[in-house]
């Protein structure tokens, strides 16, 4: 085989696990934009029953993730073992598990980052930093 076909191939070898975007339901708007926060899904029920409002929410078999408004990560470090991921991309397939009422895909970020505080035994950040002078 000459360099030419192994680039060739290389090139239409489909992509295993590449990331993919979650969608926002029909009907749904998101002008905020989207991200979403993945946490294992043990811990997924666990937060739900915290939450005063709960968004789009999707399992992937592994995780759960929910839908944030975009750039909820700014000055908020989320709690091991969560994952945030910009742009909501995930790799595999997630199904849509909760859809809420309404037209919003949000999940509200401040509850949802304390109800994984909560179900981690994670110290909120800003629980941490001392008081300025």
């Amino acid at each position: 085989m000459g360099l030419d076909t192994l680039v060739r191939l290389q090139r239409h070898r489909p992509l295993r696990d590449a990331p993919r975007r979650l969608t926002v339901p029909d009907g749904m708007t998101a002008p905020l934009g989207w991200d979403a926060v993945a946490v294992p899904d043990r811990l997924g029920p666990l937060v739900v029953p915290r939450l005063p409002r709960l968004g789009c929410v999707y399992a992937d078999g592994a995780r759960w993730w929910w839908i944030v408004p975009s750039d909820s990560d700014y000055a908020l470090p989320w709690p091991f073992p969560a994952h945030y991921a910009p742009g909501a991309l995930v790799t595999g397939t997630a199904r849509l598990i909760h859809r809420p009422d309404g037209t919003v895909p949000y999940t509200p970020p401040i509850p949802l980052y304390l109800a994984l505080c909560r179900a981690t035994g994670t110290t909120p950040d800003w629980s941490l930093r001392s008081p300025r002078p």
